[in-house]
């Protein structure tokens, strides 16, 4: 089986390299831009046939030269939330994404794609996958509304019959380490700690929530790559679906996980949010899991503290800590 991984040197594609590697499969196109960023290392671990840079892909691949391919994993993009060239965003996220789509539709290949929570902008249209919500949705940023452009062209085309398109709650885990200010807090609080002895957490300015009262759905990377898996295999699942655990969970329940993991006492320390911020910082987001349950997915996701303990303990305590 060849299987095509864009983004495959970054945080999820390359968890995705691990998880195929341990289903013994090794016969997998890597697409990427490993640029000057220290993604590479992600790779390292992990077997593959060949690497190709995204600006000669898509040629590449209208030429026939990379066939035969039996499944596209669609991971590679643009995923910084700050990033503010939107044209960059446009081709980079959303025209790559269709020329790709197309390409896998006429062939009659398994795609599966990369797409985001952020489509969910405010949340105050909720967080269902359904197609009826989808087309109520007003992403705040050009990131979320460039992954929003590929399940509507995907729906409109009538693509989402054949396509997997995943909307990624907060993921953390393994090989996200060069993702700088987009890693996730786990990783960027583990550091600080480890500097500090301090976790730092915005204050609420909500009184609904108190300081470090803000809730996310934070989901293992390991669980997502469970989640891909399942899709590969059942190729009849298809249409947008929500990845996350169903479950919303504190910053503070995060903080106290982390400091468990690594045997130290609680000692968080609320500063003022930017008044940049203030605005448009989400307080909730829950993913509504149903959609994919009752597409009979049997994933079942790891609880915070034991995530956060494995990445911790077997990751990011250990000398290699790649997968």
């Amino acid at each position: 089986m060849k299987i095509l991984v864009t983004g495959g040197a970054g945080f999820i594609g390359s968890a995705f390299l691990w998880k195929l590697n341990s289903e013994g499969i090794d016969d997998i196109l890597v697409v990427d831009d490993l640029g000057r960023s220290d993604k590479w290392k992600n790779l390292v671990n992990r077997r593959y046939t060949d690497y190709v840079h995204k600006s000669a892909f898509l040629s590449l691949l209208d030429s026939g030269r990379l066939d035969p391919i039996e499944a596209v994993i669609h991971m590679g993009a643009c995923s910084s939330t700050t990033e503010r060239d939107a044209d960059f965003l446009m081709e980079n996220n959303f025209h790559f994404s269709t020329a790709l789509a197309e390409h896998a539709l006429h062939k009659h290949i398994r795609m599966i794609n990369a797409s985001s929570a952020a489509t969910y902008g405010d949340g105050s249209q909720g967080f269902s996958d359904s197609r009826e919500t989808m087309l109520t949705l007003k992403p705040m940023n050009m990131y979320g509304y460039s992954k929003q452009l590929f399940d509507l062209w995907a729906l409109k085309k009538g693509a989402l019959s054949d396509i997997a398109s995943l909307k990624f709650f907060n993921v953390f885990g393994p090989n996200e380490y060069h993702k700088e200010d987009m890693c996730s807090m786990v990783f960027r609080g583990f550091n600080q700690i480890r500097e500090t002895g301090c976790l730092r957490l915005f204050k609420s300015y909500r009184p609904e929530y108190e300081d470090g009262g803000q809730r996310r759905d934070f989901v293992y990377v390991k669980d997502c790559v469970e989640v891909m898996w399942w899709l590969l295999e059942h190729p009849d699942a298809n249409g947008v679906f929500n990845i996350g655990t169903g479950k919303d969970r504190t910053w503070n329940d995060l903080a106290s996980a982390l400091f468990s993991a690594m045997g130290l006492d609680l000692n968080i320390d609320y500063i003022p949010m930017p008044d940049s911020l203030k605005d448009r910082y989400q307080y909730y987001t829950r993913a509504e899991m149903e959609k994919l349950t009752q597409a009979g997915c049997p994933v079942s996701f790891t609880g915070l503290e034991a995530a956060v303990g494995d990445y911790v303990k077997h990751y990011l305590q250990q000398e290699d800590v790649y997968l």
